[in-house]
């Protein structure tokens, strides 16, 4: 993966941690970069992704897509001799299903109190 058209890239963590930097070759998907992050995670972190649907990266202000590559997603390659590029990391928890959603809606217009003012 280390050859002479490789990406550097880091992840930074919504934290500022970063994971890397490490090299990448421009055919990597963008899916199999989320898969080394979820792997390269830090224990103890109060939030972490539990599948790569949970992760976003984004760079140069764009979020990639998982089934575009490196080189696809137009990260710059050979353009940056010695640089590392930087990819923010963004994770999205995961969303309250509809159903459970009802049911807080139901039990919360239960506990409600009516006014009437004469």
């Amino acid at each position: 993966m280390a050859g002479e058209d490789s990406i550097e890239l880091k992840f930074r963590l919504f934290d500022g941690t970063d994971i890397g930097p490490s090299k990448y070759d421009p055919s990597t998907t963008v899916a199999s970069l989320k898969e080394i992050i979820l792997a390269r995670w830090p224990q103890g972190k109060e939030i972490a992704p539990r599948t790569i649907n949970d992760v976003k990266l984004i760079n140069a202000g764009r979020i990639l897509e998982n089934n575009h590559t490196l080189a696809e997603s137009r990260v710059p390659v050979g353009e940056l001799p010695g640089g590392v590029i930087t990819m923010h990391v963004v994770v999205h928890p995961p969303q309250i299903d509809k159903n459970k959603e009802k049911q807080l809606a139901n039990t919360s217009n239960q506990n409600r109190c009516s006014c009437t003012i004469l």
